[in-house]
Protein backbone atom coordinates (compact mmCIF):
# COMPACT_ATOMS: atom_id res chain seq x y z
CA UNK A 1 0.00 0.00 0.00
CA UNK A 2 1.42 2.79 -0.57
CA UNK A 3 0.76 6.45 0.83
CA UNK A 4 1.10 9.61 -0.56
CA UNK A 5 3.89 12.14 1.34
CA UNK A 6 1.38 14.81 1.67
CA UNK A 7 -1.10 12.31 3.51
CA UNK A 8 1.57 12.09 6.00
CA UNK A 9 2.01 15.20 6.17
CA UNK A 10 -1.13 16.28 7.11
CA UNK A 11 -1.34 13.45 9.68
CA UNK A 12 1.38 14.86 11.17
CA UNK A 13 0.54 18.32 11.30
CA UNK A 14 -3.00 16.72 13.14
CA UNK A 15 -0.97 15.02 15.52
CA UNK A 16 1.33 18.23 16.33
CA UNK A 17 -2.27 20.43 16.81
CA UNK A 18 -2.84 17.55 19.45
CA UNK A 19 -4.85 15.37 17.15
CA UNK A 20 -3.90 12.04 18.96
CA UNK A 21 -6.19 10.21 16.61
CA UNK A 22 -4.05 10.89 13.90
CA UNK A 23 -1.02 9.28 15.49
CA UNK A 24 -3.14 5.98 15.67
CA UNK A 25 -3.40 6.91 11.75
CA UNK A 26 -0.27 7.72 11.10
CA UNK A 27 1.87 4.56 13.08
CA UNK A 28 1.03 1.81 10.72
CA UNK A 29 1.84 3.89 7.61
CA UNK A 30 5.39 5.25 8.87
CA UNK A 31 6.28 1.94 10.89
CA UNK A 32 7.93 0.54 7.84
CA UNK A 33 10.12 3.32 7.08
CA UNK A 34 10.89 4.49 10.84
CA UNK A 35 11.99 0.44 10.88
CA UNK A 36 14.27 1.07 7.74
CA UNK A 37 15.93 4.29 9.36
CA UNK A 38 16.32 2.06 12.32
CA UNK A 39 18.01 -1.10 10.56
CA UNK A 40 20.27 1.36 8.73
CA UNK A 41 21.55 2.79 12.11
CA UNK A 42 21.91 -0.40 13.21
CA UNK A 43 24.16 -1.71 10.34
CA UNK A 44 26.26 1.15 12.05
CA UNK A 45 26.96 -1.35 14.75
CA UNK A 46 29.33 -4.11 15.73
CA UNK A 47 28.48 -6.97 13.91
CA UNK A 48 26.85 -9.78 16.12
CA UNK A 49 25.20 -6.88 18.61
CA UNK A 50 22.13 -7.97 19.74
CA UNK A 51 20.71 -4.83 20.57
CA UNK A 52 16.93 -4.90 18.87
CA UNK A 53 15.81 -3.04 15.63
CA UNK A 54 11.93 -3.09 17.47
CA UNK A 55 13.67 -1.31 21.47
CA UNK A 56 15.53 1.48 19.03
CA UNK A 57 11.93 2.06 17.24
CA UNK A 58 9.76 1.75 19.84
CA UNK A 59 12.70 4.13 22.56
CA UNK A 60 12.56 6.63 19.76
CA UNK A 61 8.81 6.35 19.58
CA UNK A 62 8.84 7.32 22.86
CA UNK A 63 11.08 10.11 22.36
CA UNK A 64 9.13 12.39 19.45
CA UNK A 65 5.49 11.47 21.47
CA UNK A 66 6.90 13.32 24.02
CA UNK A 67 8.42 16.43 22.43
CA UNK A 68 5.88 19.35 22.68
CA UNK A 69 7.27 21.12 19.59
CA UNK A 70 6.15 18.58 17.20
CA UNK A 71 5.72 20.79 14.60
CA UNK A 72 6.48 18.59 11.68
CA UNK A 73 7.03 20.49 8.24
CA UNK A 74 6.97 17.47 6.02
CA UNK A 75 7.29 14.18 6.10
CA UNK A 76 11.16 14.35 5.26
CA UNK A 77 11.44 16.63 8.40
CA UNK A 78 9.85 14.26 10.50
CA UNK A 79 11.43 10.70 9.04
CA UNK A 80 15.01 12.95 9.94
CA UNK A 81 13.65 14.04 13.89
CA UNK A 82 13.37 10.03 14.32
CA UNK A 83 16.70 9.80 12.64
CA UNK A 84 18.55 11.83 14.97
CA UNK A 85 16.47 10.47 18.20
CA UNK A 86 17.69 6.80 17.26
CA UNK A 87 21.12 7.69 16.86
CA UNK A 88 20.84 9.65 20.39
CA UNK A 89 18.99 6.16 21.85
CA UNK A 90 22.39 4.24 20.63
CA UNK A 91 24.82 6.48 21.62
CA UNK A 92 23.10 6.95 25.14
CA UNK A 93 23.15 3.39 24.84
CA UNK A 94 26.95 2.92 24.04
CA UNK A 95 27.54 5.83 27.05
CA UNK A 96 25.54 3.79 29.50
CA UNK A 97 27.36 0.57 28.82
CA UNK A 98 30.71 2.09 29.07
CA UNK A 99 29.67 3.78 32.33
CA UNK A 100 28.47 0.73 33.61
CA UNK A 101 31.93 -1.21 32.30
CA UNK A 102 33.89 1.44 34.70
CA UNK A 103 31.96 0.68 37.96
CA UNK A 104 29.74 3.48 37.29
CA UNK A 105 26.05 3.06 39.16
CA UNK A 106 24.28 3.23 36.26
CA UNK A 107 20.79 1.26 35.53
CA UNK A 108 19.93 0.51 32.25
CA UNK A 109 15.91 1.05 32.51
CA UNK A 110 14.41 1.18 28.62
CA UNK A 111 16.90 -0.79 26.64
CA UNK A 112 17.67 -3.46 28.45
CA UNK A 113 16.63 -5.68 26.10
CA UNK A 114 20.55 -8.03 26.08
CA UNK A 115 22.18 -5.63 23.97
CA UNK A 116 25.73 -6.05 23.65
CA UNK A 117 27.35 -3.36 21.82
CA UNK A 118 31.01 -4.03 21.94
CA UNK A 119 33.56 -1.56 23.68
CA UNK A 120 35.37 -0.24 20.72
CA UNK A 121 32.29 -0.05 18.57
CA UNK A 122 31.06 2.01 21.45
CA UNK A 123 33.78 4.65 21.58
CA UNK A 124 33.22 4.90 18.06
CA UNK A 125 29.97 6.11 17.58
CA UNK A 126 30.55 8.68 21.21
CA UNK A 127 33.73 10.15 19.13
CA UNK A 128 31.36 10.49 16.30
CA UNK A 129 28.28 11.95 18.57
CA UNK A 130 31.19 14.38 19.74
CA UNK A 131 32.06 15.31 16.24
CA UNK A 132 28.56 16.02 15.48
CA UNK A 133 27.87 18.11 18.68
CA UNK A 134 31.04 19.94 17.43
CA UNK A 135 29.62 20.38 14.10
CA UNK A 136 26.21 21.62 15.17
CA UNK A 137 27.66 24.34 17.53
CA UNK A 138 30.10 25.34 14.48
CA UNK A 139 27.76 24.46 11.33
CA UNK A 140 24.35 24.05 12.43
CA UNK A 141 22.78 23.68 8.84
CA UNK A 142 25.50 21.15 7.50
CA UNK A 143 24.99 19.47 10.68
CA UNK A 144 21.31 19.26 9.64
CA UNK A 145 22.37 17.76 6.43
CA UNK A 146 24.38 15.11 8.01
CA UNK A 147 21.72 13.95 10.03
CA UNK A 148 19.23 13.68 6.81
CA UNK A 149 21.61 12.29 4.91
CA UNK A 150 23.57 9.99 7.06
CA UNK A 151 21.30 8.76 9.58
CA UNK A 152 17.79 9.73 8.05
CA UNK A 153 18.93 8.15 4.50
CA UNK A 154 17.47 10.79 2.70
CA UNK A 155 18.57 11.55 -0.74
CA UNK A 156 20.60 14.59 -1.61
CA UNK A 157 17.25 15.82 -3.58
CA UNK A 158 14.99 15.08 -0.37
CA UNK A 159 17.24 16.97 2.08
CA UNK A 160 16.87 20.07 -0.36
CA UNK A 161 13.34 19.60 0.37
CA UNK A 162 13.00 19.06 3.66
CA UNK A 163 16.04 22.38 4.64
CA UNK A 164 14.58 24.54 1.99
CA UNK A 165 18.26 24.63 0.08
CA UNK A 166 19.57 23.90 -3.23
CA UNK A 167 20.07 20.41 -4.23
CA UNK A 168 23.80 22.01 -5.11
CA UNK A 169 23.94 23.10 -1.73
CA UNK A 170 22.92 20.17 0.08
CA UNK A 171 25.74 18.59 -2.00
CA UNK A 172 28.43 21.22 -1.07
CA UNK A 173 27.24 21.14 2.37
CA UNK A 174 27.47 17.08 2.76
CA UNK A 175 31.21 17.21 1.13
CA UNK A 176 32.20 20.08 3.89
CA UNK A 177 30.63 17.52 6.53
CA UNK A 178 32.06 14.89 5.85
CA UNK A 179 35.61 17.10 5.90
CA UNK A 180 34.78 18.48 8.98
CA UNK A 181 34.11 15.20 11.04
CA UNK A 182 36.67 12.87 9.14
CA UNK A 183 39.22 16.12 10.49
CA UNK A 184 37.37 16.06 14.14
CA UNK A 185 37.92 12.03 14.12
CA UNK A 186 41.29 11.61 12.96
CA UNK A 187 43.23 10.39 15.68
CA UNK A 188 45.81 12.35 17.08
CA UNK A 189 49.35 11.64 15.71
CA UNK A 190 51.15 14.11 18.10
CA UNK A 191 51.07 11.07 21.05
Amino acid sequence: MSVAPHDITQLLRRWAHGDHGALDELMPLIYRELHKLAKHQMTQQEPGHTLQTTAVIHEAYLRLGGRSDKDWENRAHFFGVAAKAMRHVLVDYARTRRAAKRGGDVRIEQLDYGADVGEARSAEMIALDDALTSLTLQYPRQAEVVELRYFGGLTVEETAVALKLSPETVARDWRFARAFLRTELKPDIRG
